[in-house]
């Protein structure tokens, strides 16, 4: 199982990741409303897919826990490249595996540069050359 830690909503703010519908995503906004006669303030969070870009839209009350991905950022030399799959070697642990490679990424990614790659729930995604 991946590592995860629970927050209270009411805490929340714009940049920070979370889980929603299994899925771990960047907070784009957040919109608090004022708490009514009986109610409690709800909040309203647009966030960003991190793995699949999608945009998800959730409405709780402030105070709510949820669930918050934690992302370790770790680095890795390209030992070859096939396509836009590079093959990579950690230089902490020396495992080596395949990473799939950003669109934005595909002109600096060469062998023998190092990247930064994030383990996010059990899923290795490159997010940027070193």
């Amino acid at each position: 199982m991946y590592e995860k830690k629970t927050v209270g909503a009411g805490s929340l703010k714009k940049g920070d990741t979370i889980i929603i519908d299994g899925a771990p995503c960047k907070i784009a906004d957040v919109a608090t409303s004022k708490s009514g006669k009986h109610g409690h303030a709800k909040i309203n969070l647009v966030a960003v897919g991190l793995l699949d870009g999608k945009k998800r839209n959730i409405i709780m009350p402030s105070h709510d826990k949820v669930e918050a991905p934690i992302i370790e950022k770790k680095s890795a030399q390209v030992l070859s490249i096939s396509g836009n799959m590079a093959n990579v070697m950690d230089v902490e642990t020396y495992e080596t595996f395949d990473l799939d490679i950003p669109e934005e990424l595909q002109a600096e990614v060469k062998e023998g540069v190092e990247v930064l790659y994030w383990l996010l729930m059990g899923t290795k995604v490159m997010k940027q050359v070193k």
